[in-house]
């Protein structure tokens, strides 16, 4: 067995147990933390389990064979996260993304899907249902998740070359198969789907015009992320980070590209659409995205909370501790206290790790604190 780091998930500290406050009103469609931001987003971790062993987010030597994922008893339920999901969306939550883990990896997964498609927010208008996945069971799943009412899929691909894809993957698994699903998806009937590369200097930067060649044109959008230090166990280190200013600098030297405005508030990829001859954008290309929480913090405009797969709230990719739910569900707590609970959470909430981070050394970045795993609370 390999030496193993263990993630602040196994050990269980920092989760605080919500409790609701005797003063929180009614949900009315409009919460905001300390610095005033609304909660519109909530991403659920459906697994924390992986059929990749990515060194950024789960790497082999720490997740190996042996390592203890959570038991059954412990995730929740598709109604619990629906139960849950419904009272988010009365505070004013618009867009629910699943992650994982793998989150295709949760069987029955379309289940899920068109219980939450069938909710509401506020506005009387079906919730903005998306899913983050490898792609590596998208092919075989697709047509059942979008007629559970699935609306959009984000696909993790970084390369297109199969050698530099399979050794980052770092279980063999070839890059034909991610592609296969993202076609399948188109087949499907999903429209704007998005690919996600996360960029690691010396690594695959130079899959960057490639990736871009590629789906260029195509209806799909390609989003680079800049290499990021969350977690414990990925050996983060500044030098592999290609910063989105340099990396758009690379596609402009080939592929000409304009500013375009952001699609909604607190979105957070800065988009660059393909230009025509005479300099514009020309929809038919399509666009590429960047997301910058490295060198660019966009903490300022952040309105997501993370759920984990054993019901604790997240209020930051980056976070060093949870509130945990799950006591309040299988506790006997009725819907009003749990909204206050969560009410009480995000109205605390002043999480700016981004933003401090950038404004300290590098050798003192890490500000102290070991936090949560990317795998257990999704990206």
């Amino acid at each position: 067995m390999a030496e193993r780091v263990i993630p602040l998930v196994d050990q269980r500290v920092g989760a605080l147990r919500a409790q609701p406050a005797a003063d929180t009103p009614a949900p009315s469609g409009l919460l905001t933390d300390r610095l005033q931001r609304p909660l519109r987003d909530l991403r659920i971790s459906v697994t924390d389990r992986c059929n990749f062993r990515c060194a950024y987010c789960m790497p082999k030597e720490v997740f190996d064979k042996d390592y203890a994922y959570l038991p059954q008893q412990s995730l929740l339920t598709f109604e619990e996260i629906t139960r849950l999901a419904r009272l988010f969306l009365a505070h004013g939550v618009r867009k629910i993304r699943l992650t994982g883990g793998e989150p295709l990896l949760r069987k029955n997964l379309e289940l899920l899907v068109a219980q939450l498609a069938a909710l509401r927010t506020v506005d009387g208008t079906p919730p903005d249902l998306t899913l983050t996945t490898n792609g590596s069971l998208l092919a075989r799943k697709a047509r059942a998740l979008r007629d559970a009412g699935l609306q959009r899929v984000t696909v993790s691909l970084d390369a297109l070359d199969d050698t530099i894809f399979r050794r980052m993957n770092d279980v063999d698994f070839p890059v034909a198969d991610v592609l296969e699903g993202i076609a399948a998806a188109q087949q499907a009937g999903f429209e704007n789907l998005k690919v996600n590369m996360v960029v690691k200097r010396g690594t695959n930067d130079h899959e960057i015009l490639p990736m871009a060649r590629h789906f260029r044109g195509t209806g799909v959008t390609l989003r680079f992320i800049e290499y990021m230090d969350v977690g414990a166990t990925n050996g983060w280190r500044m030098d592999e980070v290609l910063p989105s200013a340099e990396l758009i600098a690379r596609l402009q030297a080939e592929l000409p590209l304009v500013p375009l405005a952001a699609s909604a508030p607190g979105e957070t990829a800065e988009r660059w659409g393909y230009a025509d001859a005479s300099g514009r954008h020309n929809p038919a290309l399509g666009e590429v995205g960047v997301i910058s929480s490295v060198t660019q913090a966009f903490c300022r405009d952040c309105n997501r909370a993370r759920l984990s797969t054993e019901g604790q709230v997240f209020l930051c990719l980056f976070a060093h501790q949870g509130w945990d739910l799950r006591h309040l569900l299988r506790g006997g707590a009725d819907d009003t206290q749990i909204a206050a609970s969560i009410a009480s959470i995000w109205q605390g909430r002043s999480d700016r790790y981004s933003e401090l981070r950038s404004a300290l050394p590098a050798d003192t970045s890490g500000m102290g604190a070991r936090r949560v795993e990317m795998s257990y609370i999704g990206g």
